[in-house]
């Protein structure tokens, strides 16, 4: 098992050595959860099994309590799932976040949590996956683990791949009382996770992972005071563990056209699509969202539209984002993940797309026309890049608008549109839409976006009198101001709906308002539709709780055809200049303090201590100003002062205001915002900016973003040590309190289900 005996691909197999070779040979002998057995059996989690390992005073130590902390630390402050890195090859490491152990804890804990509220009721779930390592186990574990406790779960027949949103869709649709997702979107391949999913078919709040959390810390307490605790494992064939319903309802394809039907899928979008003379690409990273998209496309009978490539699934995702260099020149694995905006600086200084680099479009495009269109799904399908080729001879127009592009040949670029670019167009194509059937005006129009998407789509909506309201990074953010919409929406329909974004304001909505738009800036986005959408049981949405790179691609697909040869740059300058666009241009900087891919996990933690440790003073800094403002500790003036003192090549005279916004820091200037975001869950920062000049921009987000945090004479003047100590949980308080201000709690009701 040292090297991959399916493997074709030699940086495939030298991932699989290095693993194998790092592997101590205790964790290699060790079967505790064999779910090879195809009857059902039971894992007796011992108290030994809490301690750590010791060959000789205990040799059955999986250093539980340990695993237990970080997974407790990352479900408070996760933004997608509790993810983490896992031992591909022998998925019960425990030494990794992710592993078959935690798995089966975290799943069982929240079936118990679900028994207790919806005390003898028949409780239905979802499970889903993408084609990550172990996904196929960790889903057989969910399911067989559910079963045993008397939950029904609803698994695509032989328990296949389907795409995060459709998992997310069918527990709101069927009104289950929640699901499991396996992915890590589209990060690295030896990351996975778990995305719990609520009764809303969003992802989990904080509080509702907490509720878990505190259920596995109740089961180490029985296994401390009896010796053990006796976990059932359901049979493979458990009748509870229901593929038959999802075969009967095409996996929820047929339900989720009709509802793209309702809303981004009419006949005006449609229409173009079919008309159109030409070809759309599908790069389709990882093969899973191919064997439902397809589907999707074929049923809205705009199939033939469409040349795919990748569509054999490869949890490796075809080598996409693979290189055996580090970024410091290093001879090591090393992984970008598959982000497609993801830039890179290579030895000389100069930018350049690792991922689109490894996607070897100087072939795959060289025979198709200029001024083809490529979309780029990620492999649970939820997140989309657009991209399109055009003439090297545009190369100074696209510089000229911020447009990022990669040279093909001599002849032929690559444009690349960030997704604050792509979106842009997409929303005011959308709007566009609506108008030609006269359909804008009969509601008030809102987005709602992340702080750190772009300035242009503020403004643009400004433009539109589209009411905006900014949320932290999170697509369950976005989802829980749709919730508090609705819930007003049901309460007083005759009134208006008012909702506080994350800076603090009001925002009122109008009456009877409809999404116009749902989105981040790392790719993900939503739309609405002009009749709330319905439940099986009547339960109303004003849209779907994850984000979709289906819709994202008939939107896309219907806006291509409409510019026909016209190029989506050209159209892009245009929204610009109709709506007198100012903060045009945008940049995201991510700064990575070690190589996740370090198969090393001792090494791995290490690193990652160490970066958590830069992350955090990094953070602390801006922070601490953030909090000492609101409370009216020191003043913007002050902040001015201390960033001009540590950052002597910049400028910092227009800063208007500096805002804590949820999981971030956020700096507003007269031409810019900058937005220093910690990773809540790993040893990075994210630094974000837009404005009025994009080498501006750039200049001050790396800056920004890569300061080691160090308190200089000038903060420490304003901010004592305990006030700079006190700040995270100050604003862990605040976040708590924007979350459940007029927060949607309506109890969910288990209906008679009837499907």
């Amino acid at each position: 098992m040292s090297v991959c005996e399916t493997c074709e691909n030699t940086l495939e197999k030298e991932l699989f050595k290095s693993v194998y070779e790092k592997t101590p040979d205790y964790i290699k002998n060790t079967t505790l959860l064999d779910f090879s057995q195809k009857g059902e059996f039971v894992f007796k989690l011992k108290k030994e099994h809490l301690y750590p390992y010791d060959e000789k005073n205990n040799p059955e130590g999986l250093n539980l309590y340990e695993w237990f902390e970080g997974y407790a630390k990352e479900a408070k402050v996760s933004t997608a799932g509790i993810r983490g890195p896992q031992n591909i090859l022998y998925p019960e490491d425990t030494r990794f976040p992710i592993n078959l152990v935690g798995i089966v804890l975290a799943t069982l804990a929240k079936a118990l949590v679900a028994k207790e509220k919806y005390k003898g009721k028949e409780i239905l779930k979802v499970a889903g996956r993408e084609v990550r390592y172990n996904s196929e186990l960790f889903l057989d574990a969910i399911a067989r683990i559910q079963a045993a406790q008397g939950i029904k779960t609803l698994v695509a027949k032989g328990r296949k791949t389907i795409p995060i949103w459709l998992a997310s869709f069918l527990a709101f649709k069927l009104d289950l009382v929640g699901g499991e997702y396996i992915t890590s979107s589209h990060g690295i391949s030896v990351k996975n996770a778990t995305k719990d999913l609520n009764s809303q078919g969003s992802q989990y709040l904080p509080e509702e992972s907490l509720e878990f959390v505190d259920k596995i810390r109740e089961i180490f307490e029985e296994t401390e005071k009896s010796g053990f605790y006796e976990i059932k494992i359901a049979s493979k064939d458990n009748p509870l563990i229901d593929e038959k319903i999802m075969e009967k309802l095409n996996d929820g394809v047929d339900l989720y056209v009709e509802y793209l039907q309702s809303g981004v899928a009419k006949k005006i979008n449609l229409d173009l699509i079919k008309n159109f003379g030409g070809k759309l690409a599908i790069e389709n990273v990882g093969g899973s969202a191919y064997r439902t998209l397809s589907r999707v496309l074929e049923k809205l009978e705009i199939q033939e539209k469409f040349v795919w490539f990748n569509i054999e699934e490869d949890p490796f995702f075809h080598s996409i984002g693979k290189y055996d260099v580090t970024p410091k020149g290093e001879k090591a694995f090393y992984d970008y993940s598959v982000d497609a905006t993801v830039l890179a600086k290579n030895r000389n200084g100069e930018k350049y797309f690792p991922v689109i680099e490894t996607l070897h479009y100087e072939e795959k495009l060289k025979n198709m026309p200029v001024g083809t269109v490529v979309l780029i799904t990620d492999p649970d399908h939820d997140r989309l890049t657009i991209t399109q080729t055009e003439p090297a001879s545009r190369i100074s127009y696209l510089k000229e608008n911020g447009i990022d592009f990669v040279e093909l040949n001599k002849d032929t670029v690559l444009t690349v549109f960030t997704a604050n670019q792509a979106f842009l167009m997409l929303m005011d194509f959308w709007a566009k839409q609506l108008k030609a059937e006269k359909l804008w005006d009969k509601h008030p129009r809102f987005m709602i976006k992340t702080t750190a998407s772009a300035l242009s789509w503020d403004e643009w909506a400004a433009k539109q009198g589209v009411n905006v309201v900014n949320v932290p990074v999170g697509f369950k953010e976005i989802a829980n101001i749709m919730k508090k919409v609705e819930l007003q929406l049901k309460n007083n329909p005759d009134s208006d709906v008012v909702v506080d974004d994350v800076f603090g304001n009001p925002i009122n909505l109008g009456k009877n308002p409809r999404l116009l738009f749902g989105g981040e800036e790392s790719g993900g986005m939503i739309m609405g539709t002009e009749d709330l959408i319905s439940s099986l049981a009547g339960r109303k949405a004003v849209a779907m709780r994850e984000k979709s790179a289906t819709e994202a691609i008939i939107v896309a697909s219907a806006l291509v055809a409409k510019l026909n040869k016209t190029p989506l740059s050209d159209y892009l300058k245009t929204i610009f200049d109709e709506n007198k666009i100012v903060g045009r241009y945008d940049t995201r900087v991510d700064i990575a303090y070690y190589n996740e891919s370090e198969p090393d996990i001792n090494k791995l933690k290490q690193a990652k201590i160490e970066g958590e440790g830069k992350r955090t003073k990094n953070d602390l800094f801006y922070l601490s100003m953030a909090i000492a403002v609101r409370e009216g500790k020191m003043t913007v003036e002050n902040v001015r002062e201390i960033l001009n003192d540590a950052f002597l090549s910049l400028i910092f005279d227009n800063l208007m205001s500096i805002k804590f916004v949820g999981d971030g820091t956020y700096m507003e200037f007269s031409d810019k915002y900058i937005e220093i975001r910690p990773s809540g869950t790993d040893a990075k920062t994210k630094a974000y900016g837009g404005g009025s000049d994009k080498g501006n921009i750039e200049l001050y987000a790396t800056a920004m973003g890569n300061y080691d945090g160090l308190r200089t004479a000038f903060h420490k003047k304003f901010i004592t040590e305990e006030m700079y100590n006190e700040s995270k949980e100050k604003a862990l308080n605040y976040y708590l309190k924007f979350v459940e201000k007029d927060a949607n709690n309506e109890p969910f009701e288990i209906p008679e289900y009837t499907f």
